[in-house]
């Protein structure tokens, strides 16, 4: 599995666990909804202040977010 498609898994999971639309991630993220979907499709890879913007929303911490995108990786 490639690194986009498994942050957007992972992306949707917590995103779904949260029980948020992609619109509320991405209005309380203060992004686009549109670029929710694409990351959740793996068409965008996210910066760093990206990924800390929305696990702030979720309420993880990135770290965790990202250990989860590696697991699924490996």
């Amino acid at each position: 599995m490639e690194i986009a498609e498994a942050f957007g898994h992972v992306l949707r999971k917590r995103r779904k666990e949260a029980n948020l639309s992609q619109e509320q991630l991405a209005l309380q993220s203060d992004l686009d909804r549109t670029y929710i979907g694409l990351l959740e499709r793996a068409q965008r890879q996210p910066s760093l202040s990206t990924i800390f913007s929305i696990c702030q929303v979720l309420e993880v911490q990135p770290h965790i977010l990202i250990k989860e995108v590696e697991d699924l990786i490996n």
